[in-house]
């Protein structure tokens, strides 16, 4: 008899079925036990009537792994609309260790950190799968969204030999006895496959040394990257991005409905056209000083307050950031040379999509590492290809772990983060 997963029991109504799983929770009345068995669709219950089988339940500790055959009976009030009766259950194994917390309860109560010691047992708690599932589908959509637009898939390296964007906050370390970097994003590599692809992308982690310890900062997450030959300006990236975005949460309520339900998320509408603010305009409605050189958190929270009121929008560009905070690479506004063709798309009033237009002459790179006072022998290799003929590009990266937390309305993106990597945690 091959293994029936608990959402298709309600297929079997009448039958004889096997299910597999974990002991999610053991109720024992005076007549009769429940027993909540968990797999990974979810959660059947198995009534217990004879004698003989509550003396081998009242054995069993809640996350041992069991058999039951038994027959799927309609139950209005059970997961699903069905239970299973006269059972047989069978242990796959010996009695579970109970973990530190109860994961049958409807939320986990015990603190962050405390999940994040016991990280491969809270993932077991429905709501912190969920969250893993919805980012899986995510994922799959931003995949589906771009291949549909005839981008290729690419994979980077992830160690390099020098810094790829700044000097600072990069993880150092020994390679094979010369001096090696772990890289801070796919930027230069995703640029020079514009030359092979003219579209690619990539779903990799990325790294940064920087000292945050905050609840949306990572030491490594994981980066949706685009980038995209033969644009006019950054419009057209943000128009890509903006249907990466609609396909993504598409997918999402296609393939991750029931872990929507679990947590109670109403997937958000992408509009046809995004609102855009300068990022001039954006220090103004933010009741920022005219001077700013960027947005602080604050700034963005006010930002998305204001799109919600004024335009019904959960998501906000902000264009023209000042070529002060934008790497040598960027773009400028050819209007406007101090600002750039660059752009930030806020999410609910909060920063999660970084891209824009980049240069693509070989001399327009040189200019701009001179202007900077930059010098040019890091970037040598990158740089060469810009001397063998570029189209004009652009790009954007969406951080996965900050895009999923804010969906499913998260505190903070380790909740969302299977094993998360930051400033204290490096286990488990």
């Amino acid at each position: 008899m091959q293994r029936t997963l608990s959402h298709h029991l309600p297929r079997h109504l009448g039958e004889t079925v096997r299910i597999a799983g974990w002991v999610h929770r053991r109720r024992t009345l005076k007549s009769v036990a429940f027993l909540i068995v968990r797999d990974a669709t979810g959660l059947a219950q198995v009534v217990v009537t004879d004698p003989a089988v509550r003396a081998e339940l009242d054995k069993l500790t809640e996350e041992t792994v069991v058999e039951v055959t038994a027959t799927v009976t309609a139950n209005a009030a059970a997961p699903a609309g069905v239970e299973l009766t006269d059972p047989t259950v069978r242990p796959l194994g010996p009695p579970a260790v109970p973990p530190p917390f109860d994961l049958y309860r409807p939320t986990l109560t015990a603190s962050l950190p405390t999940q994040l010691d016991n990280a491969p047992t809270a993932l077991r708690h429905p709501r912190r799968s969920a969250a893993l599932r919805i980012s899986a589908a995510a994922v799959a959509g931003f995949r589906a969204a771009l291949d549909a637009r005839d981008f290729v898939e690419i994979h980077t390296p992830k160690v390099v030999s020098s810094s790829t964007e700044s000097g600072a906050n990069v993880f150092a370390l020994d390679w094979f006895g010369r001096p090696a970097y772990l890289a801070q994003s796919p930027q230069f590599y995703k640029q020079l496959m514009v030359g092979v692809f003219e579209r690619v992308y990539e779903v990799g982690p990325v790294f940064r040394a920087e000292p945050h310890d905050t609840v949306r900062h990572l030491a490594q997450y994981t980066s949706l990257d685009a980038e995209l030959g033969f644009v006019a300006d950054h419009r057209d990236v943000m128009r890509v991005l903006r249907d990466t975005l609609a396909g993504m949460l598409g997918t999402v309520g296609e393939r991750a409905a029931g872990a929507l339900d679990t947590l109670g998320v109403e997937l958000p509408a992408v509009p046809a056209e995004i609102p855009a603010v300068h990022f001039t305009d954006a220090l103004r409605i933010a009741g920022a000083p005219a001077d700013e050189p960027d947005l602080a958190p604050a700034h963005e929270r006010a930002l998305g307050e204001w799109a919600r009121r004024e335009h019904a929008s959960d998501f906000l560009f902000v264009t023209g950031y000042p070529m002060a905070k934008r790497p040598f690479y960027t773009h400028p506004d050819p209007a406007r040379p101090a600002y750039s063709n660059g752009f930030d798309l806020l999410f609910r009033g909060l920063e999660l999509v970084t891209g824009g237009q980049r240069l693509h002459r070989h001399a327009d790179y040189l200019a701009a590492l001179a202007a900077r006072g930059e010098p040019v022998g890091p970037v040598a290799g990158y740089l060469d290809a810009f001397r063998h003929g570029m189209p004009p590009h652009g790009g954007f990266a969406i951080g996965l772990e900050r895009f999923v937390a804010r969906l499913v309305g998260a505190a903070n993106v380790r909740e969302v983060t299977a094993f998360p990597r930051d400033l204290h945690r490096l286990t488990p």
